[in-house]
């Protein structure tokens, strides 16, 4: 759990300390860990000529199961600790929606993916299929509907498909350090700030 206060200042000293200190978490029933998956998923969309936007959302879509006052287990024994909605709201204060919005909706790009295309559950881990449910399941016509109205759906679909693709155990990748000036460039100044 992150118990400091974040800051222009700290914020990326924190995001870094998640990595640090739990990157060696299981990553709930996958075969990488935490800090493995989140960089997986960050290199994979560098590798594939993402944007740095896509590419940072992807960094940190998960950092949610450490700033929520819900462990990230919770998920293994049944309750949704709505990781994507704590990683938003932990982030949105330096970060810019480009980034912050792909975050808080990759969970309904899952959803949203499962209900409009046939073949994507097969895509799926077990572990991505067991928490769907927990996390809502298909997705009614109104709730695609909403989600096809909003401006960033390309970009949590790009998301969403490089946390399905983070998953390689035998995938090495630049570790951390790699992307914190790319994060540096993307922090929002006080006058950016909402």
């Amino acid at each position: 759990m992150l118990n400091q206060a974040p800051t222009k200042d700290n914020i990326i000293e924190m995001i870094e300390a998640v990595f640090t200190r739990h990157g060696a978490d299981s990553y709930l029933g996958e075969q990488v860990t935490m800090a493995q998956h989140m960089l997986q998923a960050a290199w994979l969309g560098e590798l594939q000529g993402e944007s740095d936007a896509v590419v940072l959302a992807a960094l940190l879509h998960d950092v949610g199961h450490y700033a929520n006052k819900l462990p990230p287990e919770v998920l293994m024994s049944g309750t949704d600790n709505r990781h994507q909605e704590s990683a938003a709201s932990w982030l949105a204060p330096f970060f810019p929606a480009e980034i912050i919005e792909p975050i808080r909706l990759h969970v309904a790009a899952k959803r949203y993916l499962v209900t409009v295309d046939p073949d994507y559950r097969n895509q799926l881990s077990q572990a991505s299929i067991d928490s769907l449910a927990l996390q809502g399941g298909m997705m009614s016509a109104r709730e695609v509907h909403e989600m096809e109205a909003n401006p960033y759906l390309d970009m949590a679909i790009r998301v969403r498909r490089l946390d399905d693709q983070g998953k390689d155990p035998s995938l090495t990748t630049p570790d951390f350090g790699h992307f914190k000036v790319r994060l540096d460039r993307w922090l929002l100044s006080g006058d950016d700030r909402q």
